[in-house]
């Protein structure tokens, strides 16, 4: 990916809300999701993979098409480590929670690593400008 327009991830999800989208994919397995706004604003959560990592969406409860068409009533994300001695390394759940009018979705994001990388989910945006996604 060559993304280079990271944003806080607060900050990012607060400029999405109010906002139109007319393209919203992603997918259980997969590592991106991606916004797209009436706009032309892009909002693409995904991670910058490092070495012995994973992070994937989980699980997608919701219909994505419910948050197209209609503006975005909410975006928040809520994350937290998942302690088990059962299972081997580091795992972190990070859910974001979005809804419109028309409905909510949950996505569950899984980071997986021995605890020496990063568990968590960026949030690239593109406001209009050049950037390859």
């Amino acid at each position: 990916m060559n993304c280079k327009n990271i944003v806080e991830t607060q900050e990012g999800l607060k400029s999405m809300v109010g906002r139109v989208f007319v393209r919203v994919e992603g997918h259980v397995g997969s590592g991106e999701m991606l916004f797209v706004a009436e706009d032309g604003a892009k909002f693409l959560f995904s991670h910058q993979q490092d070495c012995c990592e994973s992070v994937d969406i989980n699980d997608i409860v919701g219909d994505l098409q419910d948050l197209v068409g209609e503006p975005l009533l909410v975006a928040e994300e809520v994350s937290g480590e998942t302690p088990d001695e059962d299972i081997r390394g580091s795992h972190t759940w990070t859910f974001y929670k979005f809804a419109t009018r028309k409905g909510y979705v949950d996505v569950r994001w899984l980071g997986e690593s021995s605890g020496y990388y990063s568990e968590s989910v960026d949030l690239f945006v593109d406001m209009g400008t050049e950037i390859s996604w």
